[in-house]
């Protein structure tokens, strides 16, 4: 990575709860005379992923509503990435730990399509413990959110996997009685909507919520503990590991509520998380806020943001009614490098006989070989009580096989796509630990009955 070197500074923020942009910022403009731009875009564990060209170098970016200011990690002197005008700075974000060290830098050209602004801010990340790409399976280079939020309507079709940003002065929302609309506020350049929850199971009583919304958060839904006098610890639950920030991992209180109620909307039984009050210490500064509202519940949804007018838009999606479900295996997977692994690429049978005996044949075997590179995955944390726990899985544990399947054949989410099947399905797992390998098998257990 190349860096113009320029003074260095301090300074602490909150990232993706507090921060507010002190210095002039770029604006993303639609180019080519174009009214709209549509891109399409990977979902990946409920998260929307596509490239921006960062000063010429492609890179891949989180859309993440829940932050005000665009970061990048996973950079290196490989990735030959000029950066203007730096300082150095720190970060505090999501966890309990301490900030981090990182840099600014100023006057960086984006550009995805027909979409450009060449003097964007951003914020380089070097701690090698936030690594989102091994816990996603696919390179993730940085998040970006109120940057491209501010300057277009933006829809996203969750089901068609598109993107379509439209230019802000000239859009007209249509009528559409199968939306609702909903007023956004703002606080430290994130967007925020009340709506309501159902707590009680027995109950119908409807609580008033004011829910960060944010598209970077793959789970339901959180909710903050005693920020609402009906907001009351769960009285069934597990503790959970929930994601990791900036600042460390976060674990937190797991369980299901009721409902949710969106307008017209309604879902039933989704799966909600109290963090940590720690990992939070933060966000719950804004007193008015109760939690956020994540991606497993914006996915069910064609969304459309408009920043401008402070509006959000949600159309019902084919996934609405889909069940929530949670990791009922207790088994936390990442990426764990790639291994060169020796295929059968095919072979030839061949059947010869001896001219002078009949008696005589003889078959010939053609085998061929080919090598590549394959993925591996590890076992990055294992839930306490859970079933994996209970077998005896282990963190570090190398997962070669699944239900008879090779895991180098598999995605990351096509493996994790197994731990939230139905409660009682069988889960055949063959892996690796100090060199020998050890099998194991374990039924999907759910732990909020």
């Amino acid at each position: 990575m190349l860096i113009q070197k320029n003074r260095t500074v301090y300074w602490f923020f909150m990232l993706l709860f507090f921060f507010k942009i002190s210095m002039a910022q770029g604006e993303f403009n639609l180019i080519n005379k174009a009214e709209k731009q549509t891109i399409s875009f990977e979902l990946i564990n409920n998260l929307v992923v596509f490239p921006i060209e960062v000063n010429g170098k492609k890179l891949n970016f989180i859309l993440d509503s829940g932050v005000g200011t665009t970061i990048l990690f996973n950079i290196n002197n490989k990735d030959s990435l000029q950066l203007n005008n730096v300082k150095k700075i720190k970060l505090r974000g999501l966890g309990s730990e301490d900030a981090i060290d990182a840099i600014l830098s100023r006057g960086n050209r984006f550009q995805f399509k027909n979409i450009l602004s060449t003097n964007e801010n951003l914020y380089v990340v070097f701690d090698d413990s936030f690594d989102l790409s091994s816990k996603l399976g696919i390179t993730i280079h940085g998040i970006i959110g109120h940057e491209i939020f501010k300057d277009f309507v933006v829809k996203i079709n969750y089901g068609l996997r598109k993107i379509s940003f439209y230019n802000s002065e000239g859009y007209i929302h249509n009528n559409c009685k199968k939306c609702e609309t909903f007023n956004l506020s703002f606080h430290n350049l994130k967007p925020y909507i009340n709506v309501g929850v159902k707590l009680a199971p027995a109950s119908e009583k409807i609580t008033p919520v004011k829910l960060l919304i944010d598209s970077g958060g793959s789970d339901a839904m959180w909710l903050f503990e005693n920020t609402h006098p009906d907001i009351l610890p769960p009285k069934k639950f597990f503790i959970d590991f929930l994601g990791e920030g900036l600042s460390g991992v976060i674990y937190g209180k797991r369980t299901i509520i009721k409902g949710i109620v969106l307008g017209k909307f309604e879902l039933k039984n989704p799966t909600v998380s109290f963090p940590d009050s720690l990992s939070i210490v933060h966000a719950l500064k804004f007193k008015e806020r109760n939690g956020s509202i994540g991606a497993n519940i914006l996915k069910r949804f064609t969304v459309t943001f408009d920043y401008r007018k402070g509006k959000i838009t949600l159309k019902k999606g084919s996934t609405f009614k889909e069940p929530f479900r949670y990791n009922m295996s207790g088994i936390e997977l990442v990426y764990n490098g790639k291994l060169l692994v020796k295929e059968h690429d095919y072979a030839s049978v061949g059947l010869s006989s001896n001219q002078e005996s009949t008696q005589q044949n003889r078959i010939t075997l053609d085998y061929n070989y080919k090598y590549s590179f394959k993925p591996t995955y590890k076992i990055f944390k294992v839930r306490k009580g859970s079933p994996a726990e209970e077998v005896g899985l282990q963190v570090n544990d190398i997962v070669i096989k699944i239900n008879g399947q090779y895991t180098y054949n598999l995605k990351l989410d096509e493996i994790v796509e197994k731990f939230y099947q139905k409660e009682n399905k069988k889960i055949n797992l063959v892996v690796e630990r100090g060199g020998q390998n050890y099998q194991y098998q374990f039924q999907l257990k759910n732990m909020l009955k």
